[in-house]
């Protein structure tokens, strides 16, 4: 009987990582060479096995709720069906205040080095990150606890982190050998500033801001600048118009956007690829609104 194309479910829990191994041994002895191996990670306010807020249930689930208007499968749309690409789930307790969640995807780096040993050792090949918000700061705990290669790409989604931390973590044997898009946007400035100024107290920098300097494998991802999008349009990745001046949820629930993530995860589309573009002001998208949006990218208002 065929294996179910649902994900690999992982757990980080505090008596160590839950995941039906037998499953992923079986999956990934039958994935075809060249396949990714994708491990998606959630971000705040998320918790396995909590009604309502289990991620398995939800965003890294083939089957979403429909009137859960922020969930939109991953899986699916990433093309992680077991047969062209495996996907494995990450959920953690981050069902908490934002400052013990902060703590716990610290903590949570060694779940996901821990998968990434588990695929490497079978396979020989490194697993691929995307991951959203404070998930962000969840994959990037991991590379010191890797070796080069185990981890090939992360794809952060208006990432929950601090730049000292990234760039620290960028400078590990792993973080070095990693290629990371940071997706970013002005939507979500003011989530961007309460990371700042409600856990940091105003002496840290996140990385929604971009990383502040170059490095040659980590590419900011602005998709809220007209340039940007007019870019990605000629590279054959349509975006859809931001529906709002402030989300948190943008980079996955914006129309073009999971598409995108999956040319980079199957290699239709290399990272170098991508657009430079500066970023707009901070606020702007609070200031100018979707109007004032469009009629900077030359689109109908």
């Amino acid at each position: 009987m065929p294996d179910d194309p649902r994900p690999i479910r992982a757990d980080a829990t505090a008596e160590g990582l839950h995941l039906d191994r037998e499953r992923l041994a079986r999956k990934l002895d039958h994935l075809p060479a060249g396949a990714p191996v994708v491990v998606m990670i959630h971000g705040w306010r998320y918790a396995p096995g909590f009604a309502g807020d289990c991620p398995h249930g939800s965003i890294l689930s083939l089957d979403p709720p429909p009137d859960d208007r922020r969930a939109v499968s991953w899986p699916r749309h990433l093309g992680l069906d077991g047969r062209t690409g495996l996907g494995i789930a990450l959920g953690w307790n981050a069902k908490c205040d934002p400052w013990r969640a902060h703590l716990r995807a610290g903590w949570n780096g060694a779940a996901l080095a821990e998968i990434a040993r588990l695929v490497h050792d079978q396979t020989g090949r490194g697993i691929q990150v995307i991951a959203h918000s404070m998930g962000a700061r969840v994959a990037l705990a991991a590379l010191p606890l890797v070796r080069p290669g185990q981890i090939s790409r992360m794809i952060l989604l208006a990432a929950a982190e601090a730049r000292g931390r990234a760039l620290a973590a960028l400078e590990t044997p792993a973080g070095r050998a990693v290629e990371v898009v940071n997706v970013t946007t002005r939507e979500n400035d003011l989530f961007d500033a309460f990371f700042e100024w409600g856990i940091h107290l105003g002496f840290r920098t996140s990385i929604g801001q971009g990383l502040g300097r170059a490095r040659p494998r980590w590419h900011d991802l602005w998709i809220d600048q007209p340039t940007t999008v007019r870019t990605l349009a000629g590279l054959g990745h349509p975006l859809a118009d931001p529906p709002r001046r402030i989300c948190h949820w943008s980079p996955y629930l914006r129309p073009g956007t999971i598409a995108l993530y999956r040319a980079l995860i199957d290699g239709r589309l290399p990272a170098e690829a991508l657009p430079r573009h500066a970023p707009g002001r901070r606020w702007s998208r609070l200031l100018l609104g979707a109007r004032g949006w469009a009629v900077g990218a030359g689109l109908p208002a």
